[in-house]
C-alpha cells in the first residue's frame, strides 16, 4: 500500500469527522481510507511536542487563574474606557500581576490625543404626560448638565444617507423647533422579533464550509451608486453634524435610539473626543424611545427631568499598553507576540469585550512561565489600549516598534506572528493568517492536537485592510497577524458593547479551551527552526 501526505484540505475534513461523528463510524471512515491508500497520521512537517501539550492541559484544569483575573478586571476595574481612571487602575493591575508571575513586564506609553472621560452620573425621567424612571447611558465624551434639566422634548427625523446638502436643509428647517429642548434625534428603530435563541456554538459543518473553501478573507461591502452620485456623509460625520446644530441653536439634551432588543443599551460616542463640540447625551432603550416618539406623533406634550453628571480627566492623554515578555534562548532577537485589548466602553464591566482576551493572554504567560519553557524565540504579551476608538494602542506600538513592509522599522524583520483574541467568551474553532498558504499550513498542523477541543481550521488571507480588531494593524502593516475564530455565544446579540457584558456572561470552561491552544501555538511558534513564513518582496498585497 502506498504512503501519501494528506493535504490541508483533507486534514481538516478528517478533523471534523472527529468532531461530529461517533467512534465506531469514525474508525469505519478511517479504514476506509486507509483502503484507497492513504496512510492517516499526524502532519509530518511540525514537530509536535505532545509532552509539552499535555503538561499545559494539567496546569490549565488544576491550577486556572482566568476568573480572577476576569473578575479583578470587571469587578473591581472595570469598565476601562482608554484615558479613564479604571482603565490605568487596570493596567497597573495587570502589570502587577505578570510581575508577580515571573514574567518581565513594564507599561508602554503613547499619546492619546484627547481626555479621558468617566460617567458618574445619570438621571432619566418623564414628568408627563406619564411619571417613570427612564433606563440610559451618557454618550461618552459629551458633557454634563448644569444640574436637573427640566424640558420638553421633540423629535427630528434626519434624512436617511443624506449629502451634506441635505443634511443642512433639514436641519435649517428644524432651527427653532429644537431651541431650549430635549431632542430625540433619528427615527426609532424597528428591532425584528427573534423566533431562535440568539445564544449559540458555531455548527461544525458551518466550520467545515468555511476551512475548506480556503477563503481569502472578506469581501468589502459596496454601495450601488452611479459614478455621479453625490457623495453620502459617514454615520459619524452626520453624528458630529447633528451635535454643531443642536449645540448652536441651544437644545438641552440628546437622546438616541440604543436600536436593540429586550432593553439593552448599546454603548456610543462623540466621535470628537472634546466634550465642548456636543450636547449632554443619553441613549435609551429602544422600547422607551419608540414609546416616546408615539407619544410626540400623537400631538402630546412630553415632558421629561435629566440629570447627568461626567467628569473629564485632562491625565488620560497619556495612554498604556501592557507589555510582558518570556526571554528568548538561541533566537532571542525573534519575537512571537500575543495579545488582547484592555480597555472597553463605558456602559458595562468589559467582560467579553474584552476581559476575557486579556485573561487569556496573561494566562498563557503564566502557564508557560509556570512550566518553567525556554522557548527559543521571546514570546511577548501585549494587552492594548485605545482598541475601541480605533486600534490606538496597537497602531502605535506596530509603528514605534515594526514600521511597514514599505518602510520597515528596527524590529520588522524579527516579528514571526502575533496571535490576537478578541471575540467573547467562546472556544476558540479557528482562524485566519495574513501570509501565503504555507504560514496558514503551519499553524494548521501546530492546532492538529486540539481536534477534540473542537478546533476546525486555519485560512491564509491577503487583506491589508484596517479595523476589526487588532491584529489587523499588524496585518496592515505587511507582518504576520493570526485572529482567532470564537464560538459566538451572545456576544454579537447581547454582550458586544452593551451594559450586559459583565462577569456572569463568562464560560470558563470555554476560556480554559482558548488558553491551551493558544500557549500551545505561540509556544510551538516559538520553537520552530524557522520564523513562520511571510509574503515575499513580489506577493505582498497593497494596502487597502
Amino acid at each position: 500500500m502506498q504512503s501519501r501526505r494528506l493535504s490541508p484540505q483533507l486534514c481538516v475534513k478528517l478533523r471534523m469527522i472527529g468532531v461530529i461523528v461517533p467512534p465506531m463510524i469514525r474508525i469505519f471512515a478511517f479504514l476506509v481510507l486507509a483502503a484507497a491508500g492513504t496512510v492517516l497520521s499526524l502532519p509530518a512537517q511540525e514537530k509536535i511536542d505532545v509532552e509539552m501539550n499535555r503538561r499545559i492541559r494539567q496546569e490549565l484544569s488544576a491550577n486556572s487563574r482566568i476568573m480572577h483575573t476576569i473578575h479583578r478586571l470587571t469587578d473591581v476595574y472595570g469598565p476601562r474606557l482608554t484615558g479613564s481612571p479604571g482603565f490605568e487602575a487596570a493596567c497597573r493591575w495587570a502589570l502587577g500581576q505578570l510581575k508577580e508571575w515571573g514574567l518581565h513586564a513594564e507599561l508602554e506609553e503613547w499619546d492619546f490625543g484627547r481626555f479621558g472621560w468617566v460617567n458618574e452620573k445619570t438621571s432619566v425621567a418623564v414628568t408627563s404626560p406619564f411619571r417613570g424612571r427612564l433606563e440610559a447611558s451618557a454618550i461618552a465624551w459629551t458633557p454634563s448638565t448644569s444640574g436637573t434639566i427640566k424640558a420638553n422634548a421633540v423629535l427630528i427625523i434626519p434624512p436617511s444617507r443624506p449629502t451634506r446638502e441635505s443634511l443642512d436643509a433639514y436641519l435649517h428647517s428644524v432651527g427653532e423647533k429644537v431651541r431650549g429642548k430635549i431632542v430625540l434625534a433619528g427615527a426609532p428603530a424597528v428591532v425584528p422579533v427573534r423566533f431562535v435563541s440568539p445564544a449559540k456554538r458555531r455548527d461544525d459543518s458551518e466550520l467545515l464550509a468555511e476551512y475548506d473553501s480556503d477563503q481569502k478573507g472578506r469581501q468589502k461591502e459596496r454601495e450601488d451608486a452611479s459614478p455621479d452620485m453625490l457623495p453620502r456623509l459617514q454615520p459619524y460625520e452626520i453624528d458630529q453634524t447633528i451635535d454643531a446644530f443642536l449645540l448652536a441653536q441651544g437644545a438641552r439634551v440628546k437622546i438616541t435610539d440604543s436600536a436593540r432588543e429586550h432593553g439593552q443599551l448599546r454603548a456610543s460616542t462623540n466621535y470628537t473626543y472634546n466634550a465642548s463640540t456636543a450636547l449632554p447625551g443619553i441613549v435609551i432603550r429602544n422600547e422607551d424611545y419608540g414609546r416616546l416618539c408615539r407619544l410626540l406623533a400623537g400631538g402630546m406634550d412630553v415632558e421629561m427631568e435629566i440629570d447627568i453628571l461626567n467628569n473629564i480627566h485632562p491625565e488620560g492623554r497619556k495612554s498604556f499598553n501592557v507589555v510582558a515578555e518570556i526571554p528568548g534562548t538561541d533566537m532571542k532577537e525573534q519575537v512571537v507576540m500575543i495579545g488582547a485589548h484592555i480597555d472597553s466602553w463605558h456602559t458595562g464591566t468589559g467582560a467579553t469585550d474584552n476581559a476575557a482576551g486579556v485573561a487569556v493572554m496573561m494566562e498563557a504567560g503564566r502557564v508557560l512561565q509556570r512550566l518553567g519553557t525556554r522557548p527559543r524565540r521571546t514570546i511577548r504579551i501585549a494587552l492594548w489600549g485605545g482598541e475601541e476608538q480605533g486600534l490606538l494602542g496597537s497602531k502605535a506600538y506596530v509603528r514605534d516598534h515594526f514600521g511597514t513592509f514599505e518602510s520597515p522599522g528596527r524590529e520588522l524583520s524579527n516579528l514571526s506572528a502575533y496571535i490576537n483574541l478578541d471575540s467573547g467568551t467562546g472556544r476558540v474553532r479557528g482562524g485566519s493568517v495574513f501570509g501565503p498558504p504555507e504560514a496558514a499550513s503551519v499553524v494548521r498542523e501546530i492546532l492538529f492536537p486540539f481536534q477534540d477541543l473542537g478546533v476546525a481550521g486555519v485560512n491564509s488571507i491577503r487583506n491589508r485592510s484596517l479595523g476589526g480588531t487588532d491584529h489587523s494593524s499588524f496585518n496592515r502593516a505587511g507582518l504576520p497577524g493570526i485572529n482567532l475564530l470564537q464560538d459566538p455565544i451572545e456576544y454579537r446579540t447581547h454582550t458586544w458593547h452593551t451594559e450586559l457584558d459583565t462577569f456572569e456572561r463568562i464560560l470558563e470552561e470555554d476560556l480554559r479551551q482558548c488558553t491551551i491552544v493558544i500557549a500551545s501555538l505561540v509556544y510551538h511558534l516559538a520553537m520552530r527552526q524557522e520564523m513562520l513564513p511571510r509574503f515575499t518582496r513580489s506577493e505582498m498585497p497593497l494596502p487597502d
